[in-house]
């Protein structure tokens, strides 16, 4: 259990090219002598003094030396810091010693983890020493899948409000989104399908909707693996590329709120394209598109300022009720999704954990039920995400 610790919140990778972006939001937002006290680690002093140099951040600012293959200087972070919030990734490549370090010595983690056959690993090897250290881990902390997981959670909330009861049947509906992948990412689903490569049981973890929910198998749930037509909102829909991992966090959070939503619950993410035959020409393109696979961005690599800043995504989540009413909300962001976006998503969500010590009891949580309307409502004050008020029930 942490007692006393000398830092809120240590950025591990904090000289990374997500690392840096959120130790240059916490360093904007926080400062160096506020009521965030945070410290940032990586395995270079010489690198970590180069970033602190560059983003203009105070000396005094801790620098914490750290490496995954070290696991005496592991050990000695997590002992330091109330939170520890990670960029390093791949999560199953580099994750497993800080994971198991936090679950045993009650340290907070969030991280930006998109690899759900290594969070189903986590969850069965360490729920249980979380559980019993308190240590609140947190997967999953940025656009992946924070505004997926709290959208569902909003929309919810206001159909009991709207219609009396939760809905049994969600979508998630990405109108618009403007932004580029890293290094990082790439190399996060370059791992997750080598590993698949070499462990075919992985492919069971990564198809199944219900692979992070701890035995619970619910009703059968779209593919959303091809063009389809919408009639609810009138449009063609095609994949999304990040529907494999938020349905999983969806699910694992409705699990954990006690299956608010329903043990029937129903959800599925997919990209809008557009109505009549333009739409699904777009559709049936976005489905064939295979540049993810064919990038030779490299870790460290990533959108320029500009791009980051350009960036947006706009999310209409569609939820149904079985008595054929309906409410719905958007979710949206005005910056690239996965960076300019992400930084500052998951320095907040460490924020919420260290302002917030009453928010959940030890384990491994997704954010919807640990942090809820708190981080609603903390993203939303500071413009870091934008969620409607719901229409009327159509």
């Amino acid at each position: 259990m942490k007692t006393n610790r000398d830092i809120d919140i240590v950025v591990y990778g904090a000289t990374g090219f997500t690392g840096r972006l959120v130790a240059e939001y916490l360093n904007q937002t926080y400062g160096v002598d506020g009521d965030v006290k945070w410290a940032m680690a990586g395995r270079s002093t010489d690198k970590l003094i180069a970033v602190r140099d560059e983003l203009d951040i105070a000396k005094n600012v801790p620098l914490i030396v750290a490496n995954a293959d070290d696991l005496d200087s592991i050990n000695s972070m997590v002992n330091q810091a109330s939170v520890v919030l990670t960029t390093v990734g791949p999560y199953q490549l580099y994750g497993n010693e800080l994971v198991a370090a936090c679950a045993a010595s009650g340290t907070d983690y969030v991280d930006l983890c998109g690899e759900p056959a290594w969070m189903h690993e986590m969850i069965a090897e360490h729920s249980a020493a979380a559980e019993e250290s308190g240590a609140r881990i947190v997967f999953s902390c940025g656009f992946d899948s924070i505004p997926f997981d709290l959208g569902v959670l909003f929309l919810q909330q206001h159909a009991e409000l709207e219609l009396g009861s939760t809905v049994s049947r969600v979508k998630g509906r990405v109108r618009a989104m403007k932004g580029t992948m890293s290094g990082g990412t790439l190399a996060s689903f370059r791992e997750t399908m080598a590993a698949a490569g070499r462990d075919k049981n992985l492919i069971s973890v990564l198809r199944n909707p219900f692979s992070l929910t701890s035995g619970f198998q619910g009703v059968d749930q779209p593919l959303g693996n091809k063009p389809e037509y919408d009639e609810a909102i009138e449009s063609w829909i095609a994949p999304f590329v990040m529907a494999s991992i938020n349905t999983k966090n969806v699910h694992r959070s409705n699990m954990l709120l006690d299956h608010h939503y329903g043990e029937d619950f129903v959800y599925d993410e997919m990209m809008v394209t557009g109505p009549g035959d333009k739409g699904e020409a777009i559709a049936k393109a976005v489905t064939e598109d295979n540049s993810m696979a064919k990038s030779t961005l490299q870790p460290g690599e990533g959108p320029t300022k500009e791009e980051r800043e350009n960036g947006f995504y706009d999310v209409l989540m569609v939820g149904e009720h079985s008595d054929g009413r309906s409410v719905r909300i958007s979710v949206k962001g005005d910056r690239d999704p996965g960076y300019g976006s992400t930084s500052k998503m998951i320095a907040e969500s460490a924020v919420c954990l260290v302002k917030n010590p009453q928010l959940a009891s030890g384990g491994i949580w997704t954010t919807a039920p640990a942090m809820g309307a708190e981080l609603i409502d903390r993203l939303q004050a500071l413009s870091l995400i934008h969620i409607s008020e719901p229409m009327r029930p159509l």
